[in-house]
């Protein structure tokens, strides 16, 4: 092939937000697939909030980004070559692909898909890893039980948005958190919670008890900081918070954690951070699930798709942190 391969590097760790300076636009041939290895020509990356703690040279669940390696991110695409059993030509296949147009995977931590059964911006959102991470946050970690009081923080992102309607299916009464009175209004009127709090024109502890008199069973925080804070003040007997994430906190010099933390011994509550890779091995059970629900349209999954090729990542990653999505954030290439 005589076509080139545009790719976004890490040029420098960043300090606060990414800068434009903190990435390097590259340009290399289109790469060809050893033995056991398939290419991919990437169509949609996912924009998630972990990337910016992948940036940071410190220890953490996953290694960090390496200055000069290509962007980490997940993406979905087409196999245009193969020298690999399990993959063949025409492929959709789904895996940690790399901000650029084409990528070589051995195949391990991929998969393919069925575009029939969902478009493929949905294998990185409902049907990927936002999904599977609320599935399981939810069910496991947050011992979801029939009837109770959730709340969600960053509600009207990929992982809110699923886990939030996940809650609804098992009777729960859902409270969601968001950065906007329309945000609000497309989890109340199109996802169907309960009620909607605006952090940034309300008081979140206020509110909550207002809409959850009884106190909050079951936390799953997104987000982290003042409103982490704010929910610790709110918790109902035997409560459990979720740490699925702490967006708030990712671009901060220094990192706060809870004040009201007390709270958890008061009310016999728990607090459990959790990574999602440690449940590889169930990942077709969700994925499963979840695409049932799906097509009984118990579900929605929502998509804000941004067009301009690998070149538009720098600015779409800012674009998370300024919260111009409702639903899951994906890059068109």
């Amino acid at each position: 092939m005589n076509e080139e391969n545009h790719q976004i590097r890490l040029a420098a760790r960043p300090e606060g937000l990414p800068k434009p300076s903190d990435w390097e636009q590259t340009t290399e041939p289109v790469p060809e697939p050893g033995e056991g290895q398939f290419r991919v020509a990437v169509s949609h990356i996912s924009i998630d909030p972990a990337m910016r703690a992948w940036l940071n040279d410190v220890p953490s669940y996953i290694r960090p980004v390496e200055i000069g390696a290509v962007m980490r991110a997940a993406g979905v695409g087409t196999v245009t070559a193969s020298r690999h059993p399990d993959f063949a030509e025409g492929d959709i296949a789904s895996g940690v692909f790399g901000v650029q147009e084409h990528a070589i995977s051995d195949g391990k931590g991929t998969f393919k898909i069925d575009t029939d059964l969902a478009p493929a911006p949905t294998w990185l959102g409902m049907l990927g890893l936002s999904g599977i991470t609320a599935y399981f946050g939810l069910l496991d970690v947050g011992q979801l039980k029939q009837g109770e009081t959730v709340v969600i923080s960053g509600a009207a992102g990929a992982v809110g948005s699923a886990a939030g309607q996940i809650a609804k299916i098992h009777d729960c009464r859902v409270i969601g958190v968001a950065g906007s009175w329309e945000k609000c209004a497309v989890l109340v009127d199109e996802l169907g919670f309960d009620a909607a709090i605006n952090y940034k024109e309300e008081r979140v502890g206020r509110a909550l008890r207002e809409h959850a008199p009884g106190g909050v069973d079951v936390f799953f925080d997104n987000v982290g900081g003042e409103v982490l804070d704010a929910v610790l003040t709110c918790l109902a007997r035997e409560a459990r918070i979720v740490i699925s994430g702490a967006v708030s906190q990712y671009n901060a010099a220094d990192v706060k954690g809870p004040a009201n933390y007390l709270s958890l011994l008061v009310n016999r509550a728990s607090m459990k951070g959790f990574v999602i890779f440690d449940y590889a091995d169930r990942y077709p059970e969700a994925t499963a699930a979840l695409a049932g629900w799906l097509r009984e349209g118990r579900i929605i999954a929502k998509e804000h798709c941004i067009s301009g090729g690998v070149a538009a990542f720098p600015d779409a990653l800012l674009g998370l942190f300024a919260g111009v999505n409702t639903g899951k954030l994906i890059l068109k290439v």
